[in-house]
Order: C-alpha cells, then structure tokens, then sequence
C-alpha cells in the first residue's frame, strides 16, 4: 500500500469518527436532555440530510477542478459539528451542528474516494476497499471513545473529541502540495486503455445506488438503534451498548477488507450477491435471539455480511461513470450511504409507537430486495473495453512471435 492511500485512509478513519459519534450520543442526549426516540432520531436525519444534499455538489465539482483542500477542511468540520452539539442546550442549535458536521463529511468523501481511485495501483477494488477499511475503522472506535469519553466529561466531554478533527485537518493541509504534485505526475491510464471514449452508463448506475441504498438502510438502522436495542430490549448498560455497535463494525471492516480482495480475482457482482444473500438469514435469527451472549457472537457474521458488498459497489460505481468518478464517489461512497440515514425519524417512529425490536426487526425485508437489484447489476463497459484492449494485444503478441 503506497503512502498516498495510507494519508487518505487515515483521514477517512478521522473523519468517520464523527458519524460513529452521533449514535453513541444518542443515549446520552435522551437521558439529558430528555429527547424522544424520534427527537433523537431526527438528528441522524439533520446530519445525513445536510451531507446528502452537497454529496453529489462536491462530487461534480471535484471531476471538474481537482479539489484536495475539501479534505482536510472536511475533516475540520465534521469535528466541529459533534462538538458544537454536545455541549448545546438549544434543540436546534444542535440539530443545526450535527448538519455542518454531516456537510464536513461529505466534503470529504467524494475526494478522497476519487483520489484513493487515482492513487490505488493495479488492484482497484483493494485499494478502494483499504480506503473504505479507513472510514469502517472510525465508525467501530467512535462509539467506543464517545462512550468513554462522555461517561467521563458528560456531553460537554464533545469539546475533547474535536482534538483529532483539528491535528488531521491540520496534517492534511500540510500535504495539499504533494496531493497536487502526485496528480499531475500520473499519466492518464483512461487515455491509453480506452476508457475516455467509453461512455457513462447512467442506468445500472442507478441500479447500483439503489442496491447500495438497502445497505445504508440496514447499516443506519442498526448502527442507531444497536446500542438502544442491546440498552432496552437486553437491559444492558450504555457503555455495552457502545460494544455492541463497535463488534458489529470492526467485524464489517475484516469483511470490507476480504471482499475488496476478492473482488478484484471473481469479480464485484458475485461478491455483493453473496454479502446480501448471507444477511438474509443472519438479521431474521438475530431478532429473534433472546441470549445476549448468542446475540453478541451474531454480530460477527451479521457485520461481515452488511460489509461485504461495499467496497464492490463503490468500485462498480465509478467503472460505470468514467468520465464523472467523482460524482460516482460523491453518491455510492457518500450519498448512497448517507441516504440511509433519512430512514431514522421512521424507525424513530416504529421504536415510539411500537418498541424497538420491532424497529430493528423492520430491517429484516430489505436485503431480499437488494439481492434482486444486485442480480440485475451488468457489466461496465470499461471492463469490457479493457478485455478487448487485452485481447487485441495478446494476438499481435502472438502473431509477432510468429
């Protein structure tokens, strides 16, 4: 792995911290500032809202001018925006926080998955999934440290957690120079292959995001409500809760890593079918588990499965749009993602009205609908182009040995 994907994997793992965070606070906000399901769950809305809505705005701008100061100024943000809401006694105030950190997150995305892209050697799907493992890792340990964190400090303990947005922000700044530099040393490989007169193919683009739109549903249904769910229906404690989620995660990111992997040797469509088929019957045992310790160990495969088609889909997803990858990037590695969020205030709802088992156990339907869009995934026509590229060059081979 070259140093440029280790810096950007290591500001996807900062900045991912803050969407970790958010849920982890959950409980601690319905406790202090007496929130409702649903109040609580409106500020996974706000801040998934706001990124989702400028998402494909720096995607398209990043294919257009190459925009590497969106890094560390995203960073920055996202980490300014959880501490704002922490120590906040205005609803609003933090509603309005949690967006600007949900708009830091999204700068940060679409560029750094386009560069990951750039700077990723032979193996696409490795690298883009190394980058993923970045922000995976920051989701498992930013329930874990928000936890401690505010069982120490309290809410106002959000300030503390800002410390890494600023030293990231700050290394990431320093290195825009060299990001320049890198970009304009690479030889365009799409001239050479072909791939810049192949065509974007905006239909199973679409298709994608919608198959990549039932994993956001499941993953921010459960990385919201997990920890309430372990907390209510369990009766465990806050900080088992925060385990919970992180065991759930760090089992997706060794998952994320083995499907980037395998992708690039069977290829991204089998990889996703496969992820999706597995957590059909994982989520349906998981609701109906009253063990805790069964329920824990659950965790693993559920987490594995959820991850598994990710990186896949993120790859494809920029092999269908060439000529807009950043866009491309914007949407199946941030707003695809992100989108899943806007389903709380209705899981919110559920849990209200309903519990939330029955909240969690609504999930349940929405990998069988994925494994039916990812079987109608195609070809991009990039790897076609490729493999007539490759087959042209091993008959002239042949025919100069001849």
């Amino acid at each position: 792995m070259n140093r440029y994907i280790k810096l950007l994997t290591s500001g996807h793992l900062i900045t991912d911290i803050y969407q970790g965070a958010l849920p982890a606070m959950l409980p601690f906000l319905i406790t202090e500032k007496h929130l409702s399901y649903a109040a609580a769950a409106f500020l996974i809305f706000a801040a998934n809202l706001s990124s989702s809505i400028v998402q494909p705005i720096f995607g398209l701008y990043s294919d257009k001018i190459s925009a590497p100061w969106t890094l560390p100024l995203g960073v920055f943000l996202g980490g300014l925006g959880i501490g704002v809401a922490g120590i906040s006694s205005n609803y609003w105030v933090m509603a309005a926080a949690v967006a600007v950190s949900g708009i830091g997150i999204a700068a940060f995305h679409p560029e750094g998955a386009r560069l990951a892209n750039k700077f990723a050697d032979k193996n696409k799907a490795t690298s883009v999934s190394t980058f993923s493992a970045g922000g995976n890792v920051g989701f498992a340990v930013g329930p874990i440290i928000t936890t401690e964190v505010l069982l120490l400090f309290g809410l106002k303990g959000t300030i503390i957690l800002c410390l890494p947005a600023m030293i990231m922000s700050l290394i990431l700044l320093l290195q825009l120079n060299t990001f320049y530099a890198k970009l304009q040393s690479i030889n365009e490989e799409k001239a050479l292959n072909g791939i810049s007169n192949t065509a974007d193919e905006w239909k199973p683009f679409v298709n994608l995001t919608a198959t990549l739109l039932c994993r956001a549903i499941v993953f921010f249904g459960l990385n919201t409500f997990l920890p309430l769910y372990w907390i209510h229906v369990f009766n465990q404690s806050e900080r088992s809760g925060s385990i919970a989620l992180s065991i759930l995660i760090i089992s997706g990111v060794v998952g994320n890593l083995i499907a980037g992997r395998l992708s690039d040797k069977i290829g991204n469509k089998k990889v996703i079918i496969g992820g999706y088929s597995a957590l059909i019957p994982l989520l349906f045992i998981f609701i109906n588990v009253h063990n805790i310790t069964i329920a824990t160990g659950l965790l693993i495969p559920i987490g594995f499965a959820l991850y598994t088609p990710f990186s896949p889909m993120v790859v494809l997803g920029q092999k269908y749009l060439p000529n807009h990858m950043g866009l491309a990037s914007g949407v199946t590695l941030g707003l695809a993602v992100t989108m899943g969020g806007i389903v709380s205030p209705l899981l919110g709802w559920i849990s209200d009205n309903h519990g939330i088992h029955a909240a969690v156990s609504s999930l349940t339907i929405i990998p069988i609908v994925a494994v039916l869009l990812a079987s109608m995934l195609t070809k991009p026509k990039v790897d076609l182009v490729k493999e007539k590229t490759r087959n042209i060059k091993d008959v002239v081979s042949i025919d100069s040995d001849v």
